[in-house]
């Protein structure tokens, strides 16, 4: 049993605790990773900085492929449901202290709520860059979590990476194209890292990344490959060197003649921004082209340099996917931090590939108590439906809950909740295609 203390310093939103056929217990952990149920608390998930019940409508079986983490020097908080009332554990009835779990999904599953949990060391050392997302027990115990699929998750699936054919797999490779930096950097991705899309160019499947920018012109708050040095450290090293044309080129070709539903993709988290290397992808795309029309060529990109995105364009770019924390321009410079743009660049970046026939996907950046307020949506729909964007790619966000609130300022007002914000988006953008990752697509 764990030590309780009813606590009344934290903002709560309950709806009226209603019997229903299933309640989730709170779940924490100790020290050791060790997890323990409580017979009698019942989990709670946040949403921005409010504290919100785990309705039985919005949580489903942990997924396959899917993480339980213990978070360090965060206390477990849940809610008693004989009166309503929230209460902390602090520790086991030994004095061993108890620390919040969360879980992190693979892709295809988008958060609905935080974990539950209060910072009991307020200018501690920050949580790693995951989507925690929160979790709660059933009566047969059960792990639930605050999610919902939006996509199929079965080329995303961790389970179907790194198996025992992946050290060979990268030997051959390596053996194919002598010398190609890309490819060693890949290897060191997928081995060190355990990055999926790396792995798919060993694996000659699907989307892989081929990582070319050692620049950004971004300084976002959750960058999983470059962090200052007194914040949480980048879960990657971003690449080093710039490749050349010829290295890029034959990697690109050779996956998208041998691979099924095949895409290459520039704009990954082991590098800057894409755009920034249009010198070398532009030639690249040209000679790739001249080898065979199959697949996608896609970049990811903050979407910040027109100039750099109207030469891919001409060379036969197919699909960008723009990243985007937010489409109001205050929420949008205090989470990526431009350098040498703004969010004005990013939207004509969006006309002018639009004007391409290029594919256009939002990477958005959800965050539960943020994402899913109205002038949020309304933001977004209107930009949305202005340029005909196709697709929203709902990413859970990789970071520390608390220094994302503090970084953006907490934001106030109503908050939709994550499954009235899906709604919402169906409902007011017709065309929109609402998924979790890219898709092989075709220039109109």
């Amino acid at each position: 049993m764990a030590v309780k203390i009813k606590y009344d310093k934290i903002q709560m939103f309950f709806k009226e605790l209603k019997e229903c056929d299933r309640m989730f217990r709170l779940l924490y952990a100790d020290p050791g990773g060790r997890l323990y149920e409580d017979p009698e608390l019942l989990a709670v998930g946040r949403s921005g900085g409010e504290f919100w019940e785990l309705d039985e409508s919005e949580m489903i079986p942990l997924p396959p492929g899917a993480d339980l983490m213990l978070l360090p020097l965060r206390a477990p908080v849940g809610v008693n449901p004989r009166d309503g009332q929230p209460e902390i554990l602090e520790c086991l009835e030994d004095g061993t202290p108890v620390y919040a779990v969360a879980a992190v999904l693979p892709a295809g599953y988008t958060r609905l709520l935080l974990p539950g949990y209060e910072n009991i060391q307020k200018d501690g050392q920050e949580l790693p860059l995951f989507g925690y997302t929160a979790v709660g027990v059933d009566q047969e115990g059960q792990v639930w979590v605050a999610a919902r699929l939006t996509d199929r998750p079965d080329k995303w699936n961790p389970l179907s990476y790194n198996d025992d054919s992946l050290p060979e797999r990268i030997s051959r490779k390596k053996e194919e194209f002598p010398g190609n930096r890309i490819l060693e950097q890949l290897a060191h991705c997928s081995l060190d890292y355990h990055c999926l899309t790396a792995q798919n160019i060993f694996y000659e499947r699907w989307e892989a990344g081929l990582p070319v920018s050692p620049v950004c012109n971004a300084r976002c708050i959750g960058c999983i490959s470059l962090q200052p040095s007194e914040c949480c450290p980048s879960p990657q090293a971003r690449i080093n060197f710039t490749p050349t044309v010829d290295e890029l080129a034959e990697l690109g070709a050779a996956h998208l003649i041998k691979a099924p539903d095949a895409i290459i993709s520039g704009g990954q988290g082991c590098e800057g921004e894409a755009l920034k290397a249009h010198f070398i992808w532009s030639p690249a795309i040209r000679k790739i082209r001249q080898k065979t029309n199959r697949g996608t060529i896609n970049i990811n990109t903050n979407a910040g340099y027109t100039r750099g995105l109207a030469e891919l364009c001409e060379a036969g770019l197919d699909s960008i996917r723009v990243s985007l924390f937010s489409a109001r321009e205050e929420l949008y410079h205090a989470y990526h931090r431009p350098v040498d743009y703004t969010l004005a660049d990013v939207r004509n970046s969006i006309r002018l590939a639009k004007e391409y026939g290029l594919f256009v996907s939002l990477n958005l950046l959800a965050f539960p108590g943020v994402t899913d307020r109205p002038e949020e949506a309304a933001a977004l729909t209107e930009l949305i439906n202005e340029y005909k964007v196709d697709m929203v790619q709902l990413r859970n966000l990789n970071i520390d809950p608390d220094s994302l609130l503090k970084a953006v300022g907490p934001p106030g007002g109503e908050i939709l909740g994550m499954t009235e914000f899906i709604s919402l988006l169906v409902h007011d953008c017709p065309h929109l295609i609402v998924g979790s990752y890219s898709h092989p697509v075709h220039k109109a």
